[in-house]
């Protein structure tokens, strides 16, 4: 977008750019962002929580005295690590790197790790092994455009990044579209009237969490057609003897009789595909996913099986094809880059990793020694904190129970976006100590003991990364109100008063040069790049340069992989996986599916969308999507509530009737608190690999809630 003075209650103007990616479009919450920063609740100074269970306003010297008067009282009895960090992939590059910078040499606790891991952890995970680096798209997005085939799995960019379809606009008009979701979502409808491969391309409407039997099915027909790419197997990687033996068990019948696609449609898109892609002369084809098949106990083998038939059909590092994740969040694919996850270091560097550690600690002017080492991923963290008394009343210090007893929040609502939230908020309350920056007073700030107010985009400078890799400049254009400060000046002061003797520019300029020294050599190398250096490029027309960039010379890179992958053999490795299932599935007393994802007008936990009166106004409450067939079968009637009950609770919404969902399914969106919060009832089962909750699925029972009259008897 492109900002100007405005006239009027707003600040500033909103125009969309003609850019690559949007190309000159901007979504509902574009037009409207501006709104956010003049909300009528905006927080524009701190606030303590005093003696009366009431949250005051503060200096900024009080609130920072008492936050660094908790971190030292919470460390010296229960130990370093019993302070937490949870941060978001919202903040720029300098703010998330700064972040980790401070937990870990300030802090020096390994307990930090983002809401990031609710969003790109399983295709992080799958990318990094079979590729060695992760970045959403190595491929520029417009590079879609000249495909005749793209299989979308679990994304509906058609409502969370609509300037984004104008890039289907051509797979679409040659019929390649596939979009593989157990909904009939506005991204679904672009490839036409349901049907047998009609229209722009293909709807798979699996059952839901069996998408990773759609992938194996897909595999299993490109190698017993004989239509993978051998040529490319045996020249650029290794394990496909492993995955070939493996899918040899997920023929299309056996598949139908799991995820409930027809094998003949199936056989048809995987056709599709192998003929889309070059070895049989098409013009390109890709693969991609998004959070509906990552945030899942199976996230990272979906990843993986999708991964491996992209490769088996020779696409990865090839122009015009590829394999890429959709990434979620404004910043999702630098947030994780540059220190917030719980094992990583700046430059995508393990911090387990002894060459990583030196070359980090050195830019940070520490002994490697000092540094922690891995910390617990997100939800595991969060499940952890707090103190919980013995069953003798005693209650144990930190050494004994592990447990972290404070916790900075950072560009992170987790009240509503963790899974079993109702648990989350409890433990939030066990805490000594909760410190949250925030704009506005979210869910989560509201149980904070200090709430410190911050800027947010059109008062700050700095830089984001795109889904593609393309570093951004993020510009300030208008002064933040009242108080509210950035969380670099935050860092510094808490850690001037923590007595670091480690330094903590304010500068963002300066800031990100020193992660660019930090990054340099890793992954994420932007060792080439500077404000100074993006600037020039903007003003010369440039798009923006795509990491890696190692050195001021460098072109940067929009397609990874096309010599060699970033392996130590460089070569790309297909792993063999295999179907488990979803970790709450269907029984006789949750007999039904609860799927849960976005709608256009809201974002994440909408604590900003859900105060923009035009967005507020045409999705104003949650509400439960249910099939007519199903809501006849259950005497729910559309506009009625209905009640959902999990394994970790119940919840109330609004009943949609729509076709748009299966029979044995309900969606709900996940933007709200209080009792139509959905996450309250997810499941906070995990990924044992990438750590990633199972948001997307889970066993539900749905009965119409009993009017107020009927309660009362």
């Amino acid at each position: 977008m492109t900002l100007a003075p405005a006239r009027g209650p707003l600040p500033v103007a909103v125009a969309p750019r003609d850019f690559p990616t949007n190309r000159g479009g901007l979504c509902q919450k574009g037009w409207t962002s501006a709104t956010v920063l003049r909300a009528p609740d905006r927080l524009t100074s701190p606030l303590l929580r005093g003696p009366d269970g009431e949250l005051r306003p503060a200096p900024w010297d009080e609130a920072l005295d008492v936050v660094a008067a908790g971190i030292e009282r919470v460390q010296a009895a229960h130990g370093r690590d019993a302070v937490a960090v949870f941060g978001g992939g919202g903040l720029t590059n300098e703010k998330a790197y700064a972040l980790g910078k401070f937990a870990r040499t300030v802090l020096r606790s390994a307990n930090i790790d983002y809401n990031g891991r609710f969003c790109m952890a399983s295709a992080a995970a799958g990318a990094n092994r079979a590729f060695g680096a992760d970045r959403g798209l190595p491929f520029p997005l417009a590079d879609l455009g000249g495909a005749d085939a793209v299989l979308l799995l679990g994304s509906n960019v058609a409502e969370t990044m609509p300037p984004s379809v104008q890039h289907l606009a051509g797979v679409r008009a040659r019929g390649g579209l596939v979009v593989v979701d157990p909904r009939r979502s506005a991204t679904a409808a672009l490839t036409g009237e349901p049907g047998d491969a009609v229209g722009q391309g293909v709807h798979l409407q699996p059952v839901p969490g069996t998408d990773l039997v759609v992938l194996l099915a897909l595999l299993h027909v490109v190698v017993a057609e004989g239509l993978a790419d051998t040529a490319y197997l045996d020249a650029r990687t290794t394990g496909f003897d492993d995955v070939r033996r493996s899918v040899a068990a997920w023929w299309p019948e056996r598949a139908e009789t799991v995820c409930g696609v027809p094998a003949g449609r199936l056989r048809h898109v995987a056709r599709l595909l192998a003929a889309a892609s070059p070895v049989h002369g098409g013009a390109g084809a890709y693969v991609l996913t998004g959070r509906g098949v990552e945030q899942s106990s199976q996230g990272t083998a979906t990843v993986t099986a999708a991964i491996d038939l992209a490769l088996a059909l020779g696409l990865p590092g090839r122009v015009g094809s590829g394999y890429g994740a959709i990434t979620g969040q404004g910043n999702g694919q630098g947030g994780r880059e540059h220190g917030q996850k719980a094992d990583q270091l700046p430059g995508y560097r393990r911090i387990d990793d002894p060459a990583a550690r030196a070359h980090v600690a050195a830019v940070w002017g520490v002994d490697p020694a000092t540094l922690p080492g891995p910390g617990m991923p997100a939800v595991e963290l969060l499940r952890s904190l707090g103190a919980r008394p013995e069953p003798g009343g005693a209650t144990p210090t930190y050494a004994e129970d592990g447990r972290p007893r404070a916790l900075l929040v950072h560009g992170s609502n987790v009240v509503v976006s963790a899974p079993d939230a109702d648990r989350v908020a409890a433990n939030l309350r066990a805490l000594d100590l909760l410190v949250v920056c925030d704009l506005v007073p979210s869910e989560t700030a509201l149980l904070a003991d200090v709430v410190l107010p911050v800027t947010q985009w059109a008062e700050e400078e700095g830089t984001m990364t795109s889904l593609e890799g393309r570093v951004i400049r993020r510009r300030r254009a208008v002064d933040a109100p009242g108080e509210a400060r950035s969380e670099l000046w935050i860092l510094a002061e808490l850690a001037r008063r923590l007595g670091s003797p480690v330094s903590f520019p304010t500068d963002p300029a300066v800031v990100f040069d020193e992660l660019a020294r930090a990054s340099a050599g890793g992954v994420a190398d932007y060792a080439g790049l500077s404000h100074a250096r993006l600037d020039a490029d903007e003003a010369d027309g440039g798009p923006g340069l795509h990491w890696p960039v190692p050195s001021p010379d460098h072109p940067g890179t929009p397609r990874m992989f096309l010599d060699r992958f970033p392996t130590p053999d460089g070569r790309a490795r297909l792993v063999a996986v295999d179907h488990t299932g979803p970790s709450d599935d269907v029984r006789p007393d949750a007999p039904l599916y609860l799927v849960t994802g976005r709608v256009l007008q809201h974002y994440q936990s909408g604590a900003q969308t859900r105060r923009v009166p035009e967005l507020d106004r045409l999705v104003p409450e949650p509400f439960v999507e249910v099939h007519p067939v199903l809501g006849t079968r259950l005497s729910i009637d559309d506009g009625d509530r209905a009640r959902l009950t999990t394994a970790r609770g119940a919840i109330e919404a609004v009943v949609r009737w729509t076709d748009r969902v299966r029979p044995d399914t309900v969606f709900m969106p996940f933007h709200w608190g209080g009792e139509g919060s959905v996450n309250r009832v997810t499941t906070d089962a995990t990924d044992p690999v990438s750590g990633m909750p199972e948001f997307k699925v889970c066993a539900v029972d749905v009965r119409r809630a009993p009017a107020l009259q009927e309660v009362g008897g």
